[in-house]
């Protein structure tokens, strides 16, 4: 069911991506003003030094006339005792350029520092945001992608947008002035070598634009070929107990290889063309420089510039072609950028788990009622068909069926793991449509193991106290006796508090079963399901858990779904499914009485000795 996300399931239906970015940027925008007006502050730093240069060379070291000057720089000169005074005294200039030096590195300084705390505060919020989204995804969301992909758009793409928002973005405001007032600047000087300084300008941003489309889809691509790696890596490291019992090391490095060569190949070829964007756009830039310099002297020999203006000039190109570059970069981080924050939004457009207007908070120790229930997996055949079916509250049902019949389905649909399409019949629980009961208070009352127990890497009493934190010593020793694990736990050196590592992979099977079993019993649930959650333990111990639920829950509404029949040899009844329809349907002395699967079944493990593996008995 598990699938890789690609593009064109990103692509469909986005929002804005400036709505998912101002989103994202609660907490981090006045960080990103505060760096944007530094970053303004360091580039008019930049335009003033120049301009302190020309003057110094043309009116105060040169004869250049004071009238060519503006008034305000005019004033100025004549609050320092004009250009006589200032030419005996230079360390007033130099002054200048120290203290327009100071003041860019003070900027430079305020915008680092608010630069660095709004990306890491813009990480954090989409962090949170994300893992506070994904959380509240679909159960059927879940199963339908790969979780290395998933976090592998939680961690890279989260990193890239932030660096194009903290690095690219942020830079904006900086590359804008400079290029404004560069040609402001140079169109004051001399307006024929501004012009001939701007002619190869139009042709560097249509090629940056050009090279955008072309780096999108290789980002696209080393992106997603990025999450199918982790989502191998994930897959192998979670099951490297089966790669190692059955000796499949080497077909795995293999199979991690040939996808890393290709990952790597993407890069490589991504790389070749950008050094190729980069190295033109090099030479443009060149030709640029050199047009300036060569028809810049032209114009000073000919006594169209002075020396200072074309000191200045030259400066303010350099500032020109800066700018213009970094906007070719920005492009060029741009579509990286965007396939970040597509690959985020993806996630992000998922619609979350909903209650229907008006979701009452009823009890549920009620009956639970099936009303010609059908359901089929999105692109499936059908799995169940018209269950129609009562569980009297406080009764004990059991369900057989061979694989692929439907038992987990149905206790899923119970449980609204997965939704229940309208037209497809309808459940309820004392009489109430389970769609119209709010979710939490559902699942806050429905307790269940399921068929594949899943313990957190953390310690055993955190792992059966993960429902109830407040959960009290005795209470949990309760839980434990009641499934038959306080004796295993007894043989621990470090009892509860035992680390059972990632997936529980120091426990038994039958040991993470009976811990999943007593961690649901830590809530007192009025419906409890057990998915075929005792195949892995004994039948004595089978037995003695059975009997200790009937002594302690006798009122609870309880659902075994097993293969073994002495497990369901004390229900009050038996459903039998066979291909997703009820085929039997009665008391377990009935269903022996009675020709059909249970029987055969039950035929068959009767012949099995006693004492034999629970997994030699359900086969």
């Amino acid at each position: 069911m598990e699938t890789t996300i690609n593009q064109e399931q990103q692509t469909s239906a986005r929002p804005g991506r400036g709505r998912l970015i101002l989103r994202f940027l609660k907490g981090s925008k006045a960080f990103f003003i505060i760096c944007m007006l530094c970053a303004a502050l360091s580039a008019l730093a930049d335009m003033v030094t120049p301009q302190i240069i020309r003057v110094t060379v043309d009116h105060i070291l040169g004869a250049a006339p004071a009238e060519t000057l503006s008034p305000a720089v005019r004033s100025l000169l004549d609050a320092f005792g004009g250009a006589e005074v200032l030419r005996d005294r230079l360390w007033i200039m130099a002054l200048a350029v120290v203290a327009v030096a100071i003041v860019k590195v003070a900027a430079q300084y305020g915008f680092r520092v608010t630069n660095v705390r709004g990306g890491e505060t813009l990480v954090k919020t989409m962090r949170d945001t994300l893992y506070r989204h994904i959380e509240r995804l679909p159960f059927q969301w879940h199963m339908q992608h790969h979780t290395g992909d998933i976090i592998q758009r939680c961690t890279s793409d989260i990193e890239t947008t932030r660096n194009f928002i903290s690095e690219q973005l942020t830079s904006l405001i900086r590359i804008l002035i400079m290029l404004v007032m560069s040609m402001v600047f140079m169109l004051g000087m001399n307006v024929p070598l501004t012009l001939i300084a701007m002619l190869p300008l139009p042709v560097i941003v249509w090629y940056s634009v050009f090279f955008h489309h072309k780096f999108r889809k290789g980002f696209e691509e080393c992106d997603e070929n990025e999450g199918k790696l982790s989502a191998m890596v994930q897959e192998n490291l979670t099951g490297v107990r089966v790669v190692r019992a059955f000796g499949r090391e080497r077909y795995e490095r293999a199979r991690f290889g040939a996808q890393n060569e290709y990952y790597t190949s993407l890069w490589v070829k991504l790389g070749r063309l950008m050094a190729f964007f980069w190295s033109s756009a090099d030479i443009l830039s060149g030709v640029q420089i050199m047009l300036v310099v060569v028809f810049g002297v032209l114009y000073c020999l000919r006594g169209d510039m002075t020396s200072g203006e074309f000191i200045a000039f030259v400066s303010y190109n350099g500032m020109l072609v800066w700018p213009v570059r970094q906007l070719g970069r920005m492009i060029s981080e741009m579509s990286k950028a965007g396939v970040g924050i597509d690959r985020i939004g993806y996630i992000m457009d998922a619609e979350e788990e909903q209650d229907l207007p008006g979701a009452s908070e009823p009890p549920l120790d009620g009956d639970i009622r099936f009303e010609h229930v059908s359901f089929a997996y999105e692109g499936c055949p059908e799995m169940l068909h018209d269950i129609d079916l009562t569980i009297p509250a406080g009764s004990t049902l059991g369900i057989l069926g061979g694989t692929g019949s439907g038992k987990s389905t149905l206790m899923y649909l119970l449980d609204r793991l997965y939704p229940l399409p309208e037209g497809s019949g309808r459940i309820t629980v004392g009489g109430v449509d389970i769609r119209n009961i709010k979710l939490d208070h559902l699942r806050r009352n429905i307790g269940i193991v399921l068929q594949e127990p899943f313990l957190f890497s953390r310690t055993l009493r955190e792992n059966l106290a993960i429902t109830s934190p407040d959960l009290s010593e005795e209470e949990l020793h309760s839980a434990a006796r009641t499934a038959c694990l306080e004796e295993t736990v007894a043989g621990f050196s470090k009892g509860y508090d035992t680390f059972v590592g990632e997936r529980g992979v120091t426990l038994s099977g039958g040991q993470k079963q009976r811990a999943a079993i007593a961690r649901m019993l830590t809530r007192r649930t009025p419906i409890m399901i057990f998915d075929d959650s005792l195949s892995a333990v004994d039948t004595e111990t089978d037995a003695k858990i059975r009997s200790a639920l009937e002594k302690r829950f006798g009122s609870a509404t309880i659902i075994l779904i097993s293969h073994r029949i002495t497990t369901l040899s004390k229900a009050d009844r038996v459903l039998v499914l066979d291909h997703g329809a009820v085929a039997q349907f009665g008391t377990p002395k009935e269903l022996s009485a009675q020709p059909g699967l249970y029987r055969q079944i039950e035929a068959i493990q009767s012949s099995v000795p006693e004492d034999a593996p629970a997994k030699e008995v359900t086969k």
